[in-house]
């Protein structure tokens, strides 16, 4: 008879497994700001004593349960095989948070996402992509560096797994269908977001950092970190069209989060996407930010009402583990910055950012879970921040530990180039020759932008605005036409406003009066200032122009 596997501790290393998974890139933090290991997660054999269990159990097999996938097409294992792979699954370069989801077939999905034996397989392919994408995105860097040494860039270095996480997000997402992505971001990595996802001519990038640049027209001088960008393309992954946008955001880092959102409900109401299908909005966070700005939280609380819901957001948080010069420890009361998604039930995917595949996989998933179930999914990349707040700042001076450390790190790419060579699947001179090519794009692209000296804001739109613009960007007449309507239509609309919709409906006498008041001034060809706005909004529907109205004033009728 083959005992049952014991459900509590598999239970727990679920739950619990996120608390001992190797995040931490430079090895020195825990991700979740506790180095204490939970007492009923078995890490080491003297644990087994918790569960009633001794050393001679760990080769006993145990029948495994319907509700894991840990076993593949196995039915049962040896207690050492169950602890090896559950360990695999939860605490190693992922850390799931996922069990507080109220919704078991939610939870099943997650658990056989990353629990079935060989899961994480990549082809050579696939593999030599994500080389060329990490070569992209960490020679752009350089590039700016070795170009603008004493310039503010907010320089991506230390996460330059994120151009790759962004660019796998946007392909699966294209896969299934999608047409459309919204993106909203702080400054950090913008640039390199810009260049490498979505690929804005370089000249016109590397033009920015010329001081002598001027702006061609009212509203283009902000600065480079700031400003966004809108373009139709082909992904060349799945060869279908794509639109993305990249939204301006200011110095408040969060703000950009509502206005993505809305720019996103927009967007899939005029393309009558009531599921999401066909855009998407990804938000990317600083990890301070993300824990220390009402918005975020707000934000999250529009995900799920009916008439706010953009069917799931993809956030990507960029964990440098520091804010400016802050310490996490002094920066939030949480364990992790990602807590606040726990209130919408969205899953929390934490993932060690030197892990270029393990990123890839669960970047992967976010996006089939958002396609899935339409609901908010957050991805952490546990990272570092190579150099200050901006390349000016001395971080040496406010976290001398932390960055003798840095100083020591390997870059990623170094690291995932070494492996892919030791594996055979690209040779020393493939990846030189890599890295050579996009040196030579982005020199080429530097002395082209030598010839630029005005500064256009139809290239940094966040969307095409055809009322304001021309197909060629430049600006229309601002003249405006003429506004007033027929006295016939306006009488039409204040009768219309003054009547019940519904034969035999009963009203609230109070409301009886309002809509009296409001016939009789329309017939005194008289009009107050809600009467007004009536009209104003009535003649626009009449147009075919969609008006959408939002608040607490507006359930009332208060306008």
């Amino acid at each position: 008879m083959v005992p049952r596997m014991k459900m509590q501790w598999g239970t727990q290393i679920l739950i619990r497994g996120h608390h001992v998974a190797q995040l931490d890139p430079l090895g020195i933090l825990d991700a979740d700001l506790d180095s204490f290991v939970p007492s009923d997660l078995i890490t080491t054999i003297d644990k087994l004593g918790f569960y009633g269990l001794h050393e001679g159990d760990l080769d006993k097999v145990f029948r495994l349960p319907t509700t894991t996938y840990i076993g593949g097409n196995e039915t049962s294992l040896s207690l050492r095989e169950i602890i090896k792979r559950l360990e695999n699954s939860y605490c190693q370069h992922i850390g799931l948070e996922f069990m507080f989801i109220n919704d078991v077939e939610q939870c099943q999905w997650i658990r056989q996402k990353f629990e079935t034996p060989g899961i994480m397989r990549f082809t050579s392919d696939e593999k030599r992509t994500l080389l060329a994408r990490l070569v992209r995105s960490t020679r752009f860097e350089d590039f700016l560096a070795r170009k603008w040494s004493s310039e503010k860039r907010f320089g991506l270095e230390g996460c330059e797994v994120m151009i790759p996480a962004l660019k796998m997000l946007i392909d699966k997402s294209s896969e299934m269908g999608l047409e459309y992505v919204i993106l909203g971001m702080p400054h950090r990595g913008r640039l390199n977001v810009l260049a490498n996802v979505i690929r804005k001519d370089l000249e016109q990038i590397f033009c920015q950092f010329d001081p002598k640049l001027e702006a061609s027209d009212e509203g283009s001088g902000d600065v480079k970190y700031h400003l966004g960008m809108y373009h139709e393309r082909i992904n060349r992954a799945t060869n279908k069209k794509l639109t993305l946008s990249l939204v301006a955001n200011p110095s408040h880092l969060e703000a950009v989060d509502p206005v993505v959102q809305g720019k996103t409900k927009a967007e899939q109401f005029y393309r009558g996407d009531n599921e999401g299908k066909k855009v998407m909005s990804i938000l990317v966070h600083g990890d301070a930010a993300f824990a220390g700005q009402g918005v975020v939280y707000e934000t999250f609380h529009l995900s799920d009402l009916p008439s706010y819901t953009t069917n799931g957001t993809i956030h990507v948080v960029v964990n440098n583990q520091i804010g400016f010069t802050t310490d996490p420890r002094m920066a939030r009361s949480s364990p992790y910055p990602t807590d606040v998604a726990r209130v919408v039930n969205a899953p929390i995917f934490h993932v060690n950012a030197d892990d270029p595949k393990a990123v890839m996989y669960v970047c992967s998933v976010a996006a089939e879970w958002r396609n899935t179930f339409h609901k908010d999914v957050v991805i952490d990349l546990v990272c570092y921040r190579r150099s200050g707040h901006n390349e000016m700042d001395e971080p040496m001076f406010t976290q001398p530990l932390m960055y003798k450390q840095i100083h020591k790190q390997v870059p990623v790419l170094k690291k995932y180039a070494d492996k892919l060579i030791s594996e055979g699947i690209v040779s020393l001179q493939e990846f030189e020759e890599e890295i050579a090519k996009y040196d030579k794009i982005c020199e080429e692209a530097y002395t082209q932008s030598k010839d630029k000296k005005i500064l256009n804001i139809k290239h940094w739109l966040d969307s095409p605005w055809p009322g304001f613009f021309t197909l060629e960007g430049e600006p229309k007449s601002m003249t405006c036409p003429p506004t007033g309507i027929p006295e016939d239509m306006l009488s039409h609309i204040g009768n219309v406003a003054s009547s019940v919709p519904v034969e035999n409906f009963k009203i609230h006498g109070g409301l009886s009066r309002i809509l009296k008041s409001r016939l009789e001034m329309t017939r005194n060809r008289q009009v107050d200032w809600a009467l007004a706005e009536y009209m104003a909004f009535g003649s626009l529907l009449k147009e075919g122009i969609h008006v959408r109205l939002s608040g607490q004033d507006v359930e009332r009728g208060d306008l």
